[in-house]
């Protein structure tokens, strides 16, 4: 067991080293005993899009373990419908870097995927989704359970951003950021079948549960729109709302609890809670230094988030509302996740 738990932390340091000797005297005391929550914890993983590297952290001793290097400007990570590993998407080096979840071991590099800013699965683990945020196209490929194969190649507005898959894996929705807009596209035909206009730099989106609703964050804005996308037949969905949240509303993260989601207030330096039945903001937390992607620890209780201008990953206590630690990363943090997440 001790040999499992020093598995975690880092080889080479000196400081890691002798965590490693206090977890091997934990054991012995313990009579070999060591928790196995300490032992299992998965990493965390946050990526510095501006160091083409990733940052492990070990949750328990809240230490950056080691740097794995990636190519150019990694942006977001998503898990295999395997769940034996994470994909990190690269997109100035157009590779994607596969990388074990629980382990931080580097697997493997898949090259010639162009501008991978942004991925996604659908939910019948068929389909592979990229969107080219530099290169102003979404790419469709076909998953076999180890590889993609490119069906289609689809032009669309300026600057895709983020991606959404509905759950019948027939409809992918992303925002273009620089042309202010939300696409929808159809996913056996590879078409589009309708656009409509948003507010100012639409960045992530979140689709409710049932299909009906859909979420766009409006990072030039201070607010969150809703669309009725339920009866949309190649039709421009219907604007239901706008919930004011914060300057720069960004990047969302269900809570896992089936009723709210948070989204990440870039600008305004929190993140708000919205509730999915009331479409209102119903709490707020602090996030400083230009909050951007989020996870939530499996408990539940933990609010993780990386804050791009700090350089840091922050931890937010959910029921005190507080920072309650922040961990030194690389330059312009981006994506975070771990294993040990709450449902998304």
């Amino acid at each position: 067991m001790a040999a499992t738990l020093a598995g975690c932390l880092e080889e080479s340091s000196f400081v890691n080293l002798s965590l490693r000797l206090v977890a091997a005297a934990l054991c012995c005391c313990l009579g070999g005993a060591v928790l196995p929550a300490l032992a299992q914890t998965a990493p965390l993983f946050v990526l510095n899009s501006l160091d083409a590297t990733i940052s492990v952290i070990n949750p328990v001793s809240w230490l950056e373990t080691r740097r794995i290097a990636t190519g150019k400007e990694p942006h977001h990570l998503y898990l295999t419908p395997d769940e034996k590993s994470v994909i990190v998407a690269n997109a100035l080096s157009d590779t994607l870097t596969f990388i074990d979840p629980k382990t931080a071991e580097l697997q493997r590099v898949v090259r010639g995927i162009m501008d991978p800013y942004q991925l996604r699965f659908s939910p019948d683990m068929k389909w592979f989704v990229t969107a080219a945020n530099r290169l102003n196209h979404i790419d469709i490929y076909r998953w076999d359970g180890t590889d993609v194969t490119l069906v289609k190649r689809v032009a669309t507005g300026k600057t895709p951003s983020h991606l959404w898959i509905d759950s019948k894996s027939t409809t992918i929705y992303s925002t273009m950021q620089d042309s202010n807009e939300l696409i929808a596209l159809d996913l056996p035909t590879q078409t589009v079948k309708w656009r409509t206009k948003t507010g100012s730099m639409p960045a992530d989106i979140f689709g409710s549960a049932d299909d009906t609703l859909m979420l766009v964050s409006l990072t030039g804005g201070d607010a969150v729109e809703v669309y009725d996308v339920g009866g949309a037949t190649g039709k421009e969905p219907q604007r239901r709302k706008i919930i004011q949240t914060g300057a720069g509303a960004h990047a969302f993260r269900a809570l896992g609890d089936g009723r709210h989601v948070l989204v990440s207030n870039r600008v305004a330096n929190s993140i708000s809670k919205i509730d999915l039945q009331t479409l209102a903001v119903v709490d707020s937390y602090p996030a400083p230094g230009g909050p951007d992607c989020i996870e939530v620890s499996r408990d539940g209780k933990l609010i993780y988030v990386a804050s791009r201008w700090a350089r840091k990953l922050t931890v937010i206590d959910m029921a005190s509302r507080k920072v309650v630690r922040q961990v030194n990363v690389g330059k312009s943090p981006h994506g975070v996740w771990t294993l040990n997440h709450a449902p998304r």
